[in-house]
């Protein structure tokens, strides 16, 4: 059984007085692969990578990037990219990506392997549905944000919905909708009502639900908030440490790990 987020925040796994969650993909790319490619396509030496990323830096949970996971299918596989493009229809790219047979067995393969060998709560990152919608609307070529608004949202988060039911034995204690467009122009807002499908779901198997911002982590349906721990503060030992009822944090690729392991020390 998955640890409830509530007692993450309330007891910290690694001990510290606050908890804290950390997305180190590039940093452990850079540090731990000397830039070679992260295994996305191995399942098993993709999480003997992440156990040496956890335990270098000991955070309160192992986050699982399935949005990364589907990134890297997408920029290999030249099958299912061009099968995002077979209608121009809004939201048929996104339905078609995650209804991939293929693609969502490897996320569940390994994020269940994930789960088995690493001795920290689970956490899965997403894309939100909108990002999500966005993203393979622009890949698909059927046109760009300009041309979404929030009543796409819902119809996104359905196909989101059903995608999840495949991850419903996993022993999970939040899933983070990343809501960070990397693009141009703006995404619509869009109210965490419109992602009823989702939150739906994740009430059902009793994940936490939460939206990762640039300016922190918000979960749904509670009061408690995560504090993004600026990239800065692992670029220098004179940063102090931020406060807040759990952090989050992304270290940079860049950073010296003398430096990283100096600040992490100061998240006490």
């Amino acid at each position: 059984m998955a640890m409830a987020l509530a007692s993450i925040v309330s007891a910290p796994p690694s001990g510290r007085g606050t908890a804290v969650i950390i997305d180190h993909e590039k940093y452990a790319q850079a540090v731990i692969l000397r830039g070679q490619p992260i295994p996305w396509g191995d399942p098993v030496a993709y999480s003997q990578f992440l156990g040496q990323a956890q335990g270098l830096l000991k955070p309160d949970a192992t986050l699982l990037n399935l949005g990364a996971l589907y990134d890297h299918a997408l920029a290999t596989n030249d099958a299912l990219k061009s099968s995002l493009s077979a209608r121009s229809r809004t939201g048929y790219a996104l339905k078609t990506l995650l209804a991939d047979e293929n693609t969502a067995g490897a996320a569940l393969e390994l994020a269940s392997i994930v789960a088995q060998t690493s001795a920290a709560p689970l956490v899965l990152q997403i894309p939100s549905p909108m990002l999500w919608l966005a993203l393979t609307h622009q890949l698909s070529g059927a046109g760009t944000v300009a041309d979404l608004d929030v009543d796409r949202a819902e119809n996104a988060a359905i196909y989101v919905a059903d995608w999840l039911r495949r991850l419903s034995l996993l022993p999970v204690s939040m899933l983070l909708l990343d809501e960070r467009w990397p693009g141009t122009g703006d995404l619509p807002l869009v109210d965490a009502a419109a992602y009823a499908p989702v939150s739906n779901v994740t009430g059902n198997y009793r994940w936490a639900l939460a939206r990762r911002t640039r300016d922190g982590v918000e979960i749904l349906g509670s009061a408690v908030t995560g504090t993004v721990v600026p990239q800065d503060y692992w670029l220098s030992d004179a940063t102090s440490a931020p406060s807040g009822d759990f952090l989050f944090a992304e270290i940079p690729a860049d950073a010296v790990p003398e430096t990283v392991l100096s600040q992490l020390a100061k998240l006490t």
